[in-house]
């Protein structure tokens, strides 16, 4: 009876070895040291272990939130933007830069709070891969001319033609029309703040001035952005991700943002509906 059983097994190994693959391969590294929610580390899982069948469960593990991330608020113009106490809008011009700007896409991911980038046209058509990065990840998209030119100093055409050149090469990297706007230098004028609003483009002002732009370490950047937000209770935080300096200090002003008690508000673009009437005589 048992030499039945042997010559039985023997039979169904050899079976099952007919319908595998003749090639000889190796163990795969990517399967057998998966990280996923029920093995964090990669380690190999024991026989009685179960194995995430989700691809999803492999490479996005469930994170728990920061609570740092508040309201979405949609606009239309600058006066919907009405913060709360202790709200904030975290805003990045100048880029997107290769190194910086991925580096403050990650840490904003990690603490899960949106931002709104303000792109200078050049800098998104010298790098569209970065430009559509900041759009896939859900980020508010803004345009900041052309070249990065003060306004104040142009012509309004000589304005206008490298406001919508830098709009059209933001909207070409990003996907995404651009719907917000800062004037390079804070530098506007009447005529083109008008000019804005009949288009649509909620031109963003800035009532927290990081000045990353100083040769200052971060923790410098960090304590003056809050001195200024401890004054003002609320606002606009200005940034940008072209410096190294930036990316490194940002996740420092969350962690005080957080432990304080503020919240990151998401501004979203809203065109209201409108009823356009005609008459012909």
């Amino acid at each position: 009876m048992l030499s039945l059983r042997v010559a039985a097994s023997a039979l169904l190994a050899l079976s099952l070895a007919s319908c595998a693959s003749t090639k000889t391969e190796k163990p795969s590294a990517k399967t057998a040291f998966v990280a996923s929610p029920e093995n964090p580390a990669g380690k190999p899982l024991s026989a009685g272990e179960r194995v995430p069948m989700e691809p999803a469960a492999w490479f996005k593990p469930n994170r728990p939130k920061s609570g740092l991330a508040g309201r979405t608020l949609e606009v239309e113009s600058i006066q919907d933007i009405k913060l709360g106490p202790k709200e904030v809008a975290l805003t990045f011009d100048d880029g997107p830069v290769p190194g910086r700007t991925e580096s403050i896409l990650d840490t904003l991911a990690r603490y899960d709070v949106k931002a709104t980038f303000l792109m200078v046209g050049e800098m998104a058509k010298a790098h569209p891969a970065i430009a559509r990065k900041v759009a896939d990840a859900g980020h508010s998209i803004g345009s900041h001319t052309w070249s990065h030119a003060d306004l104040h100093k142009l012509s309004f055409d000589q304005a206008m033609t490298d406001i919508t050149k830098g709009e059209l090469a933001v909207k070409t990297g990003t996907g995404v029309d651009p719907a917000f706007f800062r004037f390079p230098y804070l530098s506007d004028s009447k005529s083109l703040r008008t000019r804005m609003a009949q288009r649509s483009v909620v031109v963003l002002d800035v009532a927290i001035d990081s000045k990353d732009y100083f040769k200052s370490a971060p923790s410098e950047i960090v304590e003056r952005t809050m001195e200024t937000l401890h004054r003002r209770g609320r606002g606009i935080i200005l940034m940008h991700d072209l410096h190294l300096r930036t990316a490194v200090m940002l996740p420092m002003l969350l962690d005080r943002l957080k432990a304080e008690g503020y919240k990151v508000v998401t501004l979203r673009h809203e065109r209201k509906k409108t009823m356009l009437l005609a008459s012909a005589d």
